[in-house]
């Protein structure tokens, strides 16, 4: 549904197959999977466990002598094996289907519509045509006061066709667009042959009915090379990420020592004694003391020359610190990337050791308090994983903490609702909060 609704506009009207969009949906989906299946894993964890206390069953087993963490063995095994193939997942299959989808895409925005004639303007879908047709038919193929302007850029004049009614159809093999048109006029205009007759000639011809072809070649889907996309990150496996980031950050040091040695020239040094004698006492810094002693014009001119030197200084700063700038938001992209392919199996993790705990405690199953719940941890760990990320591509943060500020503030809570999970914890019961509350006020009023 996201897909849908952020890119029904490039998808609607261009006369796409049925499965160019079936692929673009699958490889959307793929792409959806971070975001899927932590919350899927949290949704169905609390369902699972509150069902079972909802329907005493977590009470059969604590009486059997199993406890609740010993319960929670199995899943924890099957969510560790889940996190695994996340992994696989988003470190193999991932890319693939990302460099698939942008490049489906791409080609899909770049397809021009399929409605080719639309009413009242002037159409150049057609190479070297302009068309307009006042009106249309319901059925859309009937058209009303049509004009064609046929463009020739080698002979450098417009013929124009008039026509009062016409009929558009597609051929069977979907080529060519033909045009029947009926009760009309055609102007040409031609130059003057250099030799025999040099004036230019104006033709009309009127007819009854006409056709006009137009090659619709222009209208299939023509595909990128995938392999453009590759140097996207998100097109990259571990060890694509590992190298680039690398031979980025590389680049982005070396540049630092360019940098370096092309300002150097304009610094200067003045002699410094290593060790003062303690007899020894300088006069008071005076200011423009580098100037006294120098005529007007040659005070003038040692500003201009330091003024220039300066604009020299600005300009190589500039232009170096903008490709700094660039670089090193690549390194960080490279490397929240990196981190992304683990993070993705810790939520898994984390969120089920949320999910499966807050289910025995709220005992509800279903789909109507979980579903509540769920969506609150699930916007929790949406935002903060987006405050985080965001944070780190701006260089507020390292991309390690950027990328991984979710699990740290997700664990705690994960590992304390277990612990109340395993003590029978009270935590959602309200008769056991107003008895609190009314003990407080019982003993404030004593």
């Amino acid at each position: 549904m996201l897909f849908l609704f952020k890119y029904i506009d490039d998808l609607i009207g261009k006369g796409f197959e049925w499965y160019t969009i079936l692929q673009l949906m699958l490889y959307a989906s793929a792409t959806n999977v971070a975001m899927a299946l932590p919350l899927s894993v949290l949704l169905s964890s609390i369902m699972t466990y509150g069902s079972l206390g909802e329907n005493y069953e977590l009470v059969a087993i604590k009486s059997a002598g199993v406890s609740l963490r010993r319960a929670m063995y199995p899943m924890i095994v099957v969510v560790t094996i889940l996190s695994i193939s996340a992994f696989i997942f988003s470190d193999n299959m991932l890319p693939v289907a990302n460099r698939k989808y942008y490049s489906l895409l791409y080609d899909v925005r770049q397809q021009k519509s399929a409605n080719l004639l639309p009413e009242g303007v002037f159409s150049s879908s057609f190479p070297n045509y302009s068309i307009r047709v006042n009106k249309k038919d319901p059925d859309g193929q009937t058209l009303h006061d049509v004009m064609i302007y046929t463009k020739n850029e080698a002979e450098n004049n417009v013929n124009v066709l008039i026509a009062k009614e016409g009929r558009m159809y597609r051929t069977m093999d979907n080529q060519f667009l033909v045009l029947k048109l009926k009760d009309g006029v055609k102007y040409e205009e031609q130059p003057g042959e250099k030799t025999f007759e040099q004036r230019q000639r104006f033709t009309r011809f009127r007819f009854k009915e006409t056709e006009q072809k137009f090659d619709l070649s222009f209208m299939k889907l023509k595909r990128t090379d995938e392999n453009l996309f590759r140097s996207a990150v998100q097109m990259m496996d571990l060890k694509q990420l590992k190298y680039f980031g690398d031979s980025t950050k590389r680049q982005t040091d070396s540049a630092l020592l360019i940098n370096y040695r092309l300002i150097t020239p304009y610094i200067k040094y003045f002699g410094i004694p290593k060790k003062a004698a303690a007899n020894i006492k300088y006069a008071p810094f005076k200011k423009n003391n580098v100037l006294d002693g120098l005529s007007t014009q040659q005070q003038v001119s040692a500003l201009t020359n330091a003024s220039n030197e300066i604009r020299t200084v600005q300009d190589i700063i500039k232009n170096r610190a903008d490709m700094y700038k660039e670089a090193s938001k690549s390194v960080r992209n490279f490397a929240l990337e990196y981190q992304k392919k683990f993070e993705l199996s810790a939520a898994c993790i984390v969120l089920f050791l949320i999910g499966a705990p807050l289910g025995a405690i709220i005992r509800k199953g279903g789909l109507g308090m979980p579903v509540v719940v769920s969506v609150i941890f699930f916007l929790i760990y949406y935002i903060t994983w987006t405050i985080g990320e965001k944070s780190a591509k701006g260089g507020s943060l390292s991309p390690v903490i950027g990328e991984w500020i979710s699990i740290i503030v997700l664990t705690p809570i994960g590992i304390f609702l277990s612990y109340k999970a395993a003590n029978d914890s009270v935590l959602f019961d309200m008769e056991a909060y107003k008895r609190f509350f009314n003990k407080l006020l019982r003993r404030k009023d004593e």
